[in-house]
């Protein structure tokens, strides 16, 4: 019997949300340096509760990323095992390594493993701002906000800059994207399909108890299909970006939104790429600034911002739950056509089909519900996190917990964002074919939104009618003449949404 030997070096550990050959561990590297090891949680994705889109994307972008690898002449060790812990231990028997390195993860408990296992973490380069530099932005300031850290990070990174002004005139042309929704059934920027392979056909027949329907090729596994669809972004869809990027139409799911976002967190893509190109696309006269510098905020600002407060304010922050609330996540939320208020149940066709909806559906749709009828907060985390296509705990837990449904208690955001049904009428074409008028808030064709806009006002009234930015609203609570009706019909509101026949 021969037994098998390896030669002594050290391991480099790529976790399933870094794909990509330039994260700061494997620079550098080579096949004569370092061996890969790929950990594959064993039935991660066995649940029902994963969407089918999302399992396929992982797995997949790990299988290719591993060939890739090996093509390169790498020896790879792609295992699948019980967990992570078991899979680093199972291999350093195997192996015998001189140490395993592997940079930053891009969660908490990812780095507290990485530190029980003794592993060698080098610093995260997929950001443009690391955590700790944002930390040390953050200093001693009792209160800061999203716009303050995008100006600062356009500054240090002379990004849309005319020395030390903004191009343009102004930081933020925010106010020339919010177009209501064209009603002309225009036609809007496709993407190309990609077809899948044998690996991408394997992982599909392995994946049968997942929920949704099943990948279109729209969600890229690889870097070259990632370069095409920022390319198609680039050229087709970023000048149209800007002003309709928070309406909403239920036959449209994307309409001129990048649907970059699952690249850029599995690594695919590096935020500079995105920069780049949309900084070169306004200089070279092909895209106006207001959606130039829309989309250069969303990288920069917003997606920066929420991936510095998540390590600046973990792991206490997973527990929030300001309002102390405990409603489940209704079957509104879980199943096609399991309610008729037409904004929900077009924004799940959307989830459904794609894995995916976008911000404002995001917020002002599924968020809302959430926050104006109480759900518990780490129940819509979850939900959001195995459901769409770009979900991982520090883009949920910031976005969810401190923008939709105020579980911080303001530290992200310094107002609830609760509307009525008129903000969703304004921005969609969603209430002209619903049952519910959004103009009414009481009555059994009363809009949801609406009636429990001002249900969620009286409930709170306690923790929330000291908000300075909420002194207007609680106005109007003081004036409404059917206070008691509106409460009662939100009482049914809540049961029809519980049981499912709203």
């Amino acid at each position: 019997m021969t037994l098998k030997t390896h030669a002594k070096k050290p391991t480099i550990l790529v976790m399933g949300d870094q794909i990509n050959r330039n994260i700061s561990s494997l620079v550098g590297q080579s096949p004569s340096t370092a061996r890969i090891l790929m950990v594959e949680i064993e039935k991660k994705f066995d649940s029902n509760q994963w969407h089918i889109q999302k399992a396929h994307l992982v797995l997949s972008a790990m299988r290719h990323f591993a060939d890739e690898l090996r093509q390169e002449g790498f020896e790879v060790d792609y295992r699948v095992s019980k967990d992570l812990v078991t899979g680093i231990a199972e291999h350093s028997k195997e192996f015998m390594p001189e140490e395993i390195v592997v940079m930053e993860p891009m969660n908490w408990n990812g780095q507290k493993i990485a530190e029980k296992c003794g592993l060698k973490i080098i610093r995260n380069n997929q950001f443009l701002c690391h955590y700790e530099d944002f930390a040390g932005w953050v200093g001693s300031r009792k209160s800061f906000k999203m716009e303050d850290f995008y100006r600062w990070q356009r500054k240090r990174l002379k990004v849309l800059m005319d020395g030390d002004s903004p191009i343009g005139g102004k930081w933020n042309f925010d106010h020339e994207n919010r177009e209501r929704p064209p009603r002309d059934g225009r036609k809007w920027p496709e993407v190309k399909l990609f077809t899948h392979d044998q690996i991408d056909k394997e992982i599909l027949s392995s994946l049968g108890n997942a929920w949704g329907a099943v990948p279109k090729g729209i969600w890229p596994v690889t870097r070259e299909q990632a370069l095409i669809r920022l390319d198609e972004f680039i050229h087709g869809a970023l000048p149209i970006f800007g002003p309709y990027e928070d309406a909403m139409l239920s036959q449209e799911w994307k309409l001129a939104h990048s649907v970059l976002s699952s690249s850029l967190n599995i690594g695919l893509l590096h935020p500079s790429e995105l920069v780049a190109a949309a900084e070169f696309s306004y200089h070279d006269g092909n895209a106006p600034i207001n959606s130039v510098e829309g989309f250069i905020r969303q990288i920069i600002g917003w997606r920066e911002y929420v991936w510095g407060l998540y390590w600046l304010w973990m792991p206490e922050y997973r527990n929030s739950n300001y309002l102390e609330v405990n409603r489940e996540v209704p079957p509104a939320f879980l199943e096609k056509d399991a309610t008729e208020m037409a904004c929900i149940s077009g924004a799940m066709d959307h989830l459904y089909e794609y894995a995916y909806t976008h911000h404002i559906e995001r917020l002002m749709v599924f968020g809302n519900l959430s926050l104006t009828s109480g759900l518990n907060p780490q129940g819509v985390t979850n939900w959001m996190w195995s459901r769409f296509i770009d979900g991982a705990e520090w883009v949920m837990l910031p976005n969810v917990l401190g923008m939709a449904v105020h579980a911080d208690g303001g530290k992200m955001a310094t107002k609830p964002y609760a509307s009525g049904g008129a903000y969703i009428n304004r921005m969609s074409n969603y209430c002209s074919d619903c049952i519910y008028d959004p103009k009414k808030r009481s009555g059994e064709l009363a809009c949801p939104f609406t009636t429990l806009y001002w249900d969620f006002l009286a409930r709170n009234e306690n923790k929330l009618s000291n908000n300075p930015r909420m002194g207007q609203q609680y106005a109007g609570l003081r004036r409404l003449s059917n206070l008691d009706e509106v409460r009662n019909r939100a009482s049914e509101v809540l049961f029809h949404l519980d049981d499912g026949t709203l």
